[in-house]
């Protein structure tokens, strides 16, 4: 590149598109530092095929809890239309007419989910309304002439014929848009071929199909430019059907606080509400966690992080779902053994392939070595130097997992039957919550259980027979036989509950009948004599049936939880499934910009990975940029900072390994340089808001950090 020229000028030089950089595939980032372990192409393989189908799951998941939302929009939007055709006289509906029809969509304040939604939402209307769809946002619309100029490009990019459409770009930057033009456009659009634009129609061919534009985030539309819009587009109903779709992340009030009466009179609006965040979380966990579908598995400290960053941040299923394969690729990534981490028969195929390095890793598992301490003397010896037998044992366990996890999971869902609707929730409303304490600890340990059997045993007789209903069908559609028994035991307490109806009667006729032979008395004796008759009745007080059978029940849950839902730490080869670390998942998720401020401030080394910056602890090399010289020496200081002791010891480090005479030209060169380097340093200081200005003493700047951050 020759740059020589008469006289001075700027030159420019066009990057090489030719020169590109290449791609490194994401497996070989996978493998990176993990070279040792002969499966991590395995491993990878086996890490996409499982968030593949999770993936696959959720979307699934997706359309169906959107399936009823949309079909009743749908159906709203096919009623609206269908009223612009109708022609009548009748001056109620001459004025209904005016009203545009306008549908509500209270998505909810996870503001990174509605592109997903309203995407969908776009599909579906394209598919059976019109193919007339606009999706706008307000930073894309600051006055009316941008908002009309969007809506106009966005209608040319819905026509499926590419040759008018190829016409109507070409003239868009020489036309003045208003609504006058959009009404004949869309008129001679739907008059001159009827049939061609749309993809399924709902109403005759003969009717043009309406214009639905959906306003993405309402509450950022600037209150003019609604009120204008929506003012002028009600005097063109006739020509330009339009019908409009909210996208509100509040309430429903916006909608009057951003328009007048004069203006929101002018839409017919209906309300549509979407499902709630935290019944979608609800969802979301039961289909991915909850099952023995996916072998992956979260800890409690790991689930407790991801649903406190929904619930405490954002309530994203979006960014759950992300943080869900994060944890899942960095089990993959950190554990050498969740090669096994697959289904059971692909899990016990290459149980049998292991290498001598894998087999270690297992003996070395805390959970396994706890399992080889319980066996006989004998048993140990041949775990611990037999391949071939560990081998064998090591399928046994997976086994053993799988089985451990279906009676986890039914159990679970019975005794959150139970526990989900007593007063005041005492082991959580929500079966993650109680999936959470599970995980923790021996549930049946802590004081929230003991009060909750306590409550089941003031259960009425219609209320425990529906809960019993309930984990009875729990049972049956489960296609695993393990509870077999459970369910039998259940059935046979439901038919048991048939007949205790006339002792219950007997009873309560009995203790009728006492508190009428009670005489006239004054409050003292009276409540003396009630405390007597209550203690006389606790101590010859004879059970119920029901009583006996309630006690049965609440006993036999009992028994189910203790026996079923045991930590996974109790299980062998656990880590295999199960992702612990938590540490690692909050590094990237929960981010600490001050603390790493610091870190790249005070050690330049951690992140630029240059030898030369490598310092003993309380060292400042010479080296270092210039920021974090100034920010080393600053750390030194008190809370007002002397400009001038500053520039000095600035200098005297950046000079340090350099011999220079003070007297010569080139010496007071190099300390303006220093000093303008210098003061960059204490602007850009400045700017990360470590020292400001002060006026209390002459050349000098406050500190306004303090603790190393």
């Amino acid at each position: 590149m020759a740059t020589s020229s008469v006289s001075k000028g700027c030159f420019v030089f066009k990057p090489d598109f030719k020169k590109r950089k290449i791609s490194v595939p994401i497996e070989e980032y996978f493998n990176k530092g993990k070279n040792e372990s002969e499966d991590s192409k395995l491993r990878f393989e086996t890490y996409q095929l499982i968030w593949q189908q999770m993936k696959s799951e959720t979307e699934q998941l997706q359309e169906e809890l959107n399936k009823n939302l949309f079909d009743s929009l749908i159906k709203f939007l096919q009623k609206s239309h269908s009223g612009f055709q109708k022609n009548s006289r009748d001056w109620g509906y001459q004025i209904k007419l005016r009203e545009i029809p306008t549908a509500a969509l209270i998505l909810g304040v996870n503001v990174t989910d509605h592109d997903l939604t309203f995407r969908s939402l776009t599909e579906a209307l394209q598919n059976n309304v019109t193919p007339y769809v606009v999706s706008l946002q307000a930073r894309d619309c600051p006055d009316m002439k941008h908002f009309l100029q969007k809506l106009f490009s966005q209608l040319v990019d819905c026509c499926v014929d590419a040759e008018f459409k190829e016409e109507e770009k070409d003239i868009q930057k020489k036309t003045h848009y208003s609504m006058d033009y959009l009404s004949s456009w869309y008129m001679n659009v739907t008059q001159t071929d009827p049939g061609k634009p749309g993809k399924k129609r709902t109403s005759s061919q003969c009717q043009p199909p309406p214009v639905v534009l959906i306003l993405k985030d309402l509450e950022s539309f600037t209150t003019k430019v609604l009120q204008d819009f929506i003012i002028i587009s009600s005097q063109h109903l006739h020509e330009f059907p339009l019908i409009l779709i909210f996208g509100i992340a509040t309430s429903p009030v916006i909608i009057h606080r951003l328009l007048p009466h004069a203006v929101s009179s002018l839409l017919c609006i209906e309300i549509f509400q979407s499902l709630s965040c935290k019944q979608h979380l609800t969802t979301v966990l039961d289909k991915l966690l909850l099952t023995t579908q996916f072998p992956f598995k979260l800890s409690e400290k790991v689930l407790q992080i991801l649903t406190n960053i929904f619930l405490c941040y954002d309530f994203s299923i979006q960014n759950f779902i992300k943080g869900l394969q994060l944890s899942l690729l960095e089990h993959f990534y950190s554990q050498p053994l969740s090669v096994l981490c697959c289904n059971l028969p692909e899990a016990k195929r290459r149980i049998n392939f292991l290498s001598d390095n894998q087999c270690e890793n297992i003996r070395r598992l805390p959970s396994f070595r706890r399992y080889v301490e319980k066996q006989a003397a004998e048993k140990q010896v041949a775990l611990l130097t037999n391949e071939k037998f560990l081998k064998e044992e090591t399928q046994s366990l997976l086994e053993n997992l799988h089985v451990y996890h279906t009676n986890y999971f039914l159990v679970l869902r019975c005794l959150h039957q139970f526990t989900s609707s007593l007063p005041k929730y005492p082991l959580g409303r929500q079966i993650r919550e109680l999936y959470c304490t599970c995980l923790e600890k021996n549930v049946w340990d802590s004081e929230e259980y003991v009060s909750a059997l306590q409550l089941l045993r003031m259960l009425a007789k219609d209320e425990l027979m529906t809960i019993l209903q309930k984990c009875f069908n729990i049972l049956k559609s489960s296609s695993e036989k393990q509870l077999g028994d459970t369910a039998k035991r259940i059935e046979e307490l439901l038919a048991q509950f048939q007949s205790p109806d006339a002792e219950v009667k007997e009873e309560e006729d009995a203790s009728g009948s006492q508190s009428k032979g009670l005489q006239k008395t004054d409050l003292y004796h009276l409540q003396k004599s009630l405390l007597e008759m209550k203690e006389l009745r606790r101590s010859n007080k004879k059970q119920t049936k029901f009583e006996i059978l309630r006690e049965k029940v609440v006993n036999f849950i009992d028994s189910l939880v203790r026996e079923y839902l045991l930590p996974p730490e109790t299980q062998p080869l656990h880590e295999v499934v199960y992702f612990t670390a938590a540490h690692a998942l909050r590094e990237h998720l929960n981010a600490a910009p001050r603390m790493a401020l610091h870190t790249a401030l005070n050690n330049p080394y951690h992140y630029l990975k240059n030898e030369a910056l490598k310092s003993e602890e309380g060292c400042i090399p010479n080296v270092a940029p210039d920021i974090c010289i100034a920010y080393k020496l600053h750390l030194e200081c008190s809370r007002l900072i002397n400009l001038v002791d500053w520039s000095e010891a600035f200098a005297t480090v950046v000079t340090a390994a350099e011999k220079m005479d003070a007297n010569s030209i080139t010496s007071e060169e190099r300390n303006e340089v220093i000093h303008a380097r210098f003061i960059r340093a204490v602007s850009e200081l400045e700017l990360l808001g470590f020292v400001k200005p002060t006026k209390r003493k002459t050349d000098h700047v406050a500190r306004l950090t303090w603790g190393g951050c």
